[in-house]
């Protein structure tokens, strides 16, 4: 076995370690343990064709392809993080808003989740910087939730001090593009042009840039107001997993 075989059968290996620490010791990055045993067997696929490239040439042109397609994926993929990080990044202070919407996020029971939780605070401190303009609380009930999100928002930002007056509750959406929907028909009730309208959408860091884009689709003029989970590992798994997202999103 070379040196460059011994290479790869050692980074086949340490996916495979990456995919089991995902799956059994970190919470809430599943996606990376899949994604991680995934990647597992490409060194060893690519054993494989090194070793038929040097007995025929088809070989070489299976390992050719193989290696373009890798560099172009890579490529795609690197491209389309720094995309989506520079989106996470968004200044809310750049422009002013006319209303607020808060995307909902999961809810255990009654208690919202991690992201949830990053996402209120985020909206605490921004209305409190804007206290004139109305807010959007967008999310429906799915399983699991004893409320919808709508409505776990609403309890934990009035009990900061919130004015209830204020919010606006959209207790429909099961999805972004629902959130946006049904969000602009209620600022629309409420009085707001939302032609003209420029929304402040709280969500989190890593779904700023999928969500802006959903929100142009819907009509509607917005600026991320981002908000951070609090471990660098939970938020990279997501930040990788929002580049498929938007893949999808974008195909």
């Amino acid at each position: 076995m070379t040196k460059g075989h011994r290479i790869l059968l050692g980074l086949s290996g340490g996916l495979l370690l990456l995919a089991w620490i995902c799956r059994f010791e970190l919470a809430g990055v599943r996606f990376s343990a899949t994604l991680f045993a995934c990647l597992a067997p490409l060194p060893l696929l690519a054993m494989g064709l090194d070793g038929w490239s040097k007995k025929s040439k088809l070989g070489k042109h299976c390992k050719r392809i193989f290696l373009t397609g890798v560099f172009l994926c890579l490529a795609a993929v690197l491209v389309t993080e720094a995309y989506i990080i520079t989106g996470g990044r968004a200044d809310p202070s750049a422009r002013s808003a006319d209303a607020v919407i808060i995307l909902g996020a999961g809810v255990n029971g009654t208690t919202p989740s991690l992201a949830l939780q990053t996402r209120i605070r985020a909206a605490e401190q921004y209305l409190r910087e804007h206290p004139d303009i109305p807010v959007v609380l967008s999310g429906g009930q799915g399983n699991g939730e004893a409320i919808t999100e709508a409505e776990a928002m609403r309890r934990a930002l009035t009990e900061d001090g919130v004015d209830p007056a204020r919010l606006l509750l959209e207790e429909r959406s099961t999805n972004t593009e629902e959130n946006f929907a049904y969000s602009k028909t209620l600022l629309s009730e409420y009085g707001m042009d939302t032609d003209t309208a420029t929304i402040a959408v709280v969500t989190n860091d890593f779904h700023i840039r999928r969500a802006s884009l959903i929100a142009r689709r819907e009509g509607l003029t917005t600026l991320g107001v981002p908000a951070q989970l609090p471990w660098w590992w939970l938020s990279a798994n997501y930040y990788v997993r929002e580049c498929f997202g938007l893949g999808k999103l974008l195909l």
